[in-house]
């Protein structure tokens, strides 16, 4: 110990914060202090006699330490015992709250009781340096207990020990220390607490008596959402926050409608009452409980906001994506300097965000240049329970909040009973998301007064749960008490509340009934002002997409030309003066034509964002849209030096996914109509991944919601020998999913017809999704190309006749789509045919039925029609044809039904291949 002898003499205050220092950065401690530290931790733990003697070269230093540290002072020893005490509150405290307000809860090793740590009720009265570690200077052991029960076991549970950065996990101990975690509000924000509260409790019992039986998803057993909603965006505004974007499932929805969001009742009133919708509207609508809502308000303190409900489907998860994009856009859009000015907020269920995959892609999206928007409250209200399932069945992890240590972001667990916990809880949560811009997680433990749905009955699975939750008091009632014991009301103040609100309801009621027609706002209508919803017959018409040649030839001058002050690599300056030199020869490839459509609609103030797997380069290595300098590896993107540049290109990289990507991206595309948004696929099937997404939203949302949405999905297809999931995108389903108005669905065979079809997407007063199955082998067939002049003069072709045929000639007229017309002319060139002419449907949906017309009677002595396809007869295009063109009775040349797309040999492919194209100039070959 001689080596350490200045120990007995130094104040026991520098140990605790230097152990306290150790305990938070080990790296930040002078080496022999972290060893003597390391030493004491071995020892503490009862790992000294498994050292001893058996010390290596690595181990020396911390052997010593542990004899060093068994010869301190008791008093010295003792100090670090109580650092560590601290540290387990801190760490596993928040096992030990009283969070639950019906259930006991589980018991978990180890405690943090004094003898895990060494110490006893015999050192209740020593005073310890280590208080000053919490804030409290010297103070008793009785004190720092005290200290910590109420800051970390109390009604809110604080997890945050992961967090890496010192910094973060400093502010959040200080501010948990400074009023020792315990709200503190003033008697009228009390009394506004309890306002906000009644709302919440006479609102779904005046519907439990108004509506017998009828789903409304309650928010029974977590009211304390409204006031903590109404809080959040009060003070955030105040915070500068401008548009709220908010995402959640069935449960509360309503209330968080009425009592938040301002909706009114006479409208939900109409909802109930199950009204057809008014005259004018195109589309079907959907439950009261899955609509959105767009509302500008004014705060009590007189601050204008933008406030949004997104509308979702049962699919619970699904709109964290969408709010995400939505929120990102407005970002982009009005602030893109200061991304703290759009607060999304996610509500999620106990069950949904531990089961459902989608919320870890979500998560993984939050600190990525694409997609990050500045950091989201996501709030759990938790039934701990799934519409049967027990919590215990539902998640292996600890809590249903585990997903938010993905990302090191902090999470809360609040007593739903204890309204002015949660409260004070979520202005934590804005405080640090606005300190930090991440994430933050408020798991609010409730409980679920009825079934998983009104008329459901929860005692079949959970009893004994049950007879608990019926004996237990509404929130309000609980609160009310409390401001009653304490002098803040009087005893009729309750009584005065609830029945002015129910007459309010009442009122809102007869006014109701009066109506014959329900009528539904378009979500965030404001976005779309100057847009029209149209019909099929629209959609089907000419869009006027030509571009001034000198236009033309400006943007290609910048796109092929690389700057001579930097180095790259020889394929890359090949690639550019490829491009160059096709210009000039009046021959351009697909890239070039996709490059020279986004190149021509920033000119015009249109933005364009696209994102996926590996679009910045492009999977088949033809886009290039981001180009790397050699040395450095900086990043260019030429089609943002543009000379007379309007709009903004921006391409990312995405993640790893498909479902929360192009949910992330249908938002993007549902907040901003004036940029063209994309998402590509790898290859088109692993679009599958999102399949909820095409099913309730990009397919459906029109005509449920009222939403438009331009979206623009690139799948490459086509049938190369490379197996069955880099052949097909299965334009089969997409096709199934078409009908009426709800999108477009294109397999386009030119440059030209491409450029042409991205700029209708964006040159029309509506929108529409927009499905593209793009070529592979196409991006570089030397017959797939397409002049200037095309492109100058030309106009997006939904059907394509055949250039090279005399129609009086022909006898077969075979109509196709994609590459597989260039397999096609090619055999016909081999066969030296001339009596069969290929018809192109670039646009499959809405089908050309008029055009298609024309060209059959064009061809008057055709007497085969055929329909031809390198799909099996059971995916493709194929059915699609049967159902909607019945002009002529379709031959079919195609692979025979098959469970896969393709076959994985390239031989078996090609033969199969070789048949369906025989098939096509035979007719014996037909079954």
């Amino acid at each position: 110990m001689d080596r350490f002898s200045f120990l007995n003499a130094a104040h026991t205050a520098f140990f605790a914060d230097l152990y306290s220092q150790y305990i938070e950065n080990p790296d930040s401690v002078e080496p022999s202090w972290r060893s003597f530290f390391q030493g004491f931790d071995f020892a503490n733990a009862g790992y000294g006699d498994e050292l001893t003697g058996a010390a290596t070269s690595g181990q020396g230093a911390t052997q010593q330490a542990i004899s060093d540290y068994s010869d301190l002072p008791e008093k010295l020893q003792k100090e670090f015992k109580v650092i560590n005490l601290i540290e387990g509150y801190r760490t596993r405290g928040h096992l030990f709250t009283k969070t639950n307000p019906v259930r006991a809860r589980r018991n978990y090793t180890p405690t943090i009781e004094l003898e895990d740590f060494e110490l006893s009720n015999a050192d209740l009265t020593t005073v310890f340096d280590a208080g000053k570690e919490i804030g409290l200077r010297q103070a008793t052991l009785q004190q720092i207990l005290d200290h910590l029960k109420k800051v970390y076991c109390d009604h809110i549970g604080v997890e945050y020990m992961y967090i890496r950065n010192p910094k973060v996990r400093k502010w959040i101990q200080t501010r948990l220390s400074e009023g020792e975690n315990q709200p503190k509000f003033s008697a009228d924000q009390q009394k506004h607490i309890l306002e906000k509260l009644n709302e919440a409790v006479s609102f779904e019992s005046f519907l439990h008596t108004k509506y017998v039986g009828q789903k409304r998803f309650s928010l029974e057993g977590g009211e304390s959402l409204i006031p903590a909603l109404d809080a959040l965006i009060e003070a955030a505004a105040e915070k500068g926050v401008e548009q709220f974007v908010m995402g959640m499932a069935h449960r509360g929805r309503l209330s968080v409608l009425a009592n938040v969001f301002g909706k009114s009742p006479s409208d939900i009133f109409s909802e109930f009452d199950g009204k057809d919708y008014d005259d004018d509207a195109m589309f079907d609508g959907d439950v009261k409980y899955h609509l959105g809502l767009t509302s500008d308000k004014k705060t009590r303190q007189g601050k204008n906001i933008n406030i949004n409900l997104a509308p979702n489907p049962s699919h619970l998860e699904t709109v964290g994506a969408v709010i995400e994009g939505i929120a990102r856009a407005k970002q982009d859009r009005y602030f893109p300097e200061d991304n703290s000015k759009v607060l999304p907020i996610a509500l999620h269920g106990d069950a949904a965000i531990a089961g459902q995959g989608i919320v870890y892609e979500i998560v993984q999206m939050a600190k990525l240049d694409g997609y990050k928007t500045g950091g989201t409250i996501h709030v759990v209200v938790n039934n701990q329970i799934g519409f049967t399932t027990n919590y215990l069945d539902a998640r292996s992890s600890t809590y249903c909040t585990d997903i938010a240590k993905v990302t090191l972001s902090p999470v809360l667990h609040v007593n739903a009973d204890d309204a002015e916990a949660v409260v004070h809880a979520m202005l934590f949560a804005l405080d640090y998301r606005m300190e930090f811009g991440g994430d933050v997680f408020i798991d609010l433990l409730g409980y679920r007064k009825y079934g998983h749905n009104e008329g459901d009955e929860p005692r079949f699975t959970q009893p004994n749960l049950y007879k608990l939750i019926a004996k237990h008091r509404n929130i309000r009632d609980i609160y009310a008490e409390k401001l009653l014991s304490s002098g803040v009301i009087g005893k009729g103040h309750v009584a005065e509340l609830e029945k002015e609100y129910k007459d309010m309801m009442e009122q809102n009621l007869e006014a109701s009934r009066k109506k014959d027609l329900t009528v539904i706002t378009p979500f965030m209508q404001n976005e779309w002002e100057g847009y029209e919803k149209v019909c099929e017959q629209e959609m089907l018409k000419k869009v006027d997409t030509t571009i001034a040649k000198e236009k033309l030839d400006d943007i290609a001058a910048v796109i092929t030309q690389l700057p001579t002050d930097k180095k790259f690599i020889r394929k890359i300056q090949k690639l550019i003066d490829d491009r160059k030199r096709m210009y000039e020869t009046d021959k351009l490839d697909w890239a070039m034509g996709e490059l020279l459509a986004y190149g021509t609609l920033l000119t015009e103030g249109f933005d364009v964002r696209m994102s996926g797997q590996d679009v910045e380069r492009g999977t088949f290595s033809h886009r290039h849209a981001v180009i790397k300098v050699e040395d450095s590896e900086e990043e260019l993107v030429l089609l943002n030096t543009l000379n007379d540049q309007k709009g903004q290109f921006n391409i990312y990289n995405s993640l790893l996914s498909e479902y929360g990507v192009v949910g992330f991206d249908y938002g993007y595309a549902l907040a901003s109509p004036k940029t063209l948004t994309i998402w590509e696929a790898q290859f088109g099937d692993f679009s599958n991944g999102a399949q909820i997404m095409l099913d309730q939203y990009i397919s459906a949302a029109e005509d449920k919601w009222n939403n438009q949405n331009g979206l623009v999905m690139l799948l490459p297809h086509g049938y190369e020998g490379q197996g069955a999931e880099h052949s097909s995108a299965r334009m089969e389903r997409y096709l199934q999913l078409c009908s009426t108005n709800n999108m477009y669905v294109a397999d386009c065979t030119t440059p030209a017809n491409f450029f042409h079809l991205l700029r209708r997407q964006m040159k029309t007063n509506f929108r529409k999704p927009l499905i593209v199955f793009t070529p592979k082998s196409l991006l570089r067939h030397p017959d797939a190309v397409s002049s200037v002049e095309e492109l100058v003069n030309g106009t997006f072709q939904e059907v394509i006749d055949d250039p090279a045929v005399n129609a009086d000639k022909v006898k077969s007229l075979v109509f196709c789509t994609g590459k597989f017309y260039y397999d096609l002319v090619a055999e016909r060139k081999k066969l030296e045919r001339d009596d069969v002419a290929f018809v192109r449907l670039e646009q499959l949906f809405p089908l050309p039925i008029a055009q298609l017309k024309g060209i059959i009677a064009k061809y008057k002595n055709a007497d085969d029609y055929v329909w031809a396809q390198e799909e099996p007869k059971n995916m493709g295009a194929y059915s699609h044809m049967l159902m909607n063109f019945n002009e002529v009775k379709l031959r079919l040349a195609s692979l025979e039904p098959s469970s896969a797309p393709a076959a994985g040999s390239s031989s078996r492919a090609k033969k199969r291949h070789a048949v369906a194209i025989a098939m096509v100039f035979d007719k014996d070959l037909f079954n």
